[in-house]
């Protein structure tokens, strides 16, 4: 079976462009999927529902890859649990992107992403390590409050340095960290910024 799928960031926003882009390829209006929330957001219910319920051999259909997934890193992790449960993937805008039928152009462009998305994930850890030594030079306590993981408390240190650069917008800052805003904000104040949060601008 072939379902679809379309999200949209906010409700004002309107899913008709994609709606009619997958109806065109065939697919019935009752095994599309849609959400109205941000990329950055952790919890998408109908991604999540059809996740859930697709099973070896069906396809899932997307207009474009952003609308399904937050980050590269996010992106080769479903991929690798539709592979492990048979499910294939499509893209209409990017027909590079489909594991419907066997192609090596398709499975060089994954294995790209992956190896893109491993590299995102050292860059991650090597600012973690920096973000930390350089809190501790300036001799932060970076003991974690209660409730808080030690690999949470890590991307809790970096959402700070990030803050204080000023150099990425918080949508850039938490695709990097790959945080909801919501966790992005609850890690400031856990930091202790709270009071200091400004509209982004550029340091110079």
């Amino acid at each position: 079976m072939v379902f679809g799928y379309a999200r949209v960031s906010t409700a004002e926003q309107s899913l008709n462009l994609q709606l009619d882009a997958l109806l065109k390829e065939g697919i019935e209006q009752k095994n599309i999927y849609t959400d109205k929330v941000s990329s950055t957001k952790e919890e998408r219910k109908s991604l999540t529902k059809l996740l859930d319920y697709v099973r070896e051999g069906d396809t899932i259909v997307v207009w474009k890859l952003d609308r399904l997934a937050r980050s590269l890193i996010h992106f080769t992790k479903l991929m690798s649990e539709l592979d492990q449960k048979g499910v294939k993937f499509r893209s209409i805008t990017e027909s590079f992107i489909d594991t419907t039928k066997k192609s090596s152009q398709s499975e060089f462009i994954i294995n790209i992403f992956a190896a893109l998305a491993q590299l995102e994930r050292d860059i991650i850890i090597e600012r973690t390590k920096a973000g930390l030594e350089s809190a501790r030079r300036r001799g932060k306590v970076l003991g974690a409050p209660k409730g808080l993981s030690k690999k949470n408390k890590q991307k809790a240190v970096l959402c700070e340095e990030y803050f204080k650069e000023g150099t990425m917008t918080v949508t850039e800052i938490c695709e990097r960290l790959d945080v909801s805003r919501a966790t992005y904000y609850k890690y400031l104040r856990i930091r202790g910024q709270a009071r200091k949060l400004r509209p982004y601008k550029p340091k110079v």
